[in-house]
């Protein structure tokens, strides 16, 4: 008797969350107004700046090493061999190439995704010196 009447409780439990959590948003940042009426624009409101909708991440990048600095989650990106890693530490072979760096701002959390348009941009040794 007793385990009929908690599995009813935990039945209604779970329903009720469901019901109250999927009433208007999705798990991992839905949008709550999306497929409100048809043709309506998904995005911010029409009253909110669209500047800042969409993610951004600082880089640092380091052309004479081809490493990338994520000044945001203190990460770097580096190539080892034909694949790109990623580490909090930069390894010891890496440190004395590191040179001068640009910085780049990017809507990616991969920003080796773009290397090949980097090391065109910025080949190594020819950074510009930043202006204090």
């Amino acid at each position: 008797m007793k385990h009929g009447f908690a599995l009813k409780i935990l039945v209604f439990l779970v329903c009720a969350f469901f019901t109250f959590t999927s009433a208007e948003f999705t798990v991992f940042g839905g949008n709550p107004h999306a497929g409100k009426g048809k043709g309506k624009k998904v995005g911010p409101p029409s009253h909110a700046p669209a500047h800042g909708y969409r993610a951004k991440y600082r880089y640092r990048y380091y052309s004479g090493a081809h490493v990338y600095f994520d000044v945001g989650r203190k990460l770097y990106f580096f190539l080892d061999g034909p694949d790109w890693r990623f580490s909090t530490t930069l390894p010891r072979h890496l440190r004395p190439k590191l040179g001068g760096f640009v910085e780049i701002e990017m809507d990616t959390d991969r920003p080796f995704t773009h290397f090949k348009e980097h090391k065109k941009k910025y080949p190594p040794g020819q950074l510009k010196k930043k202006k204090k």
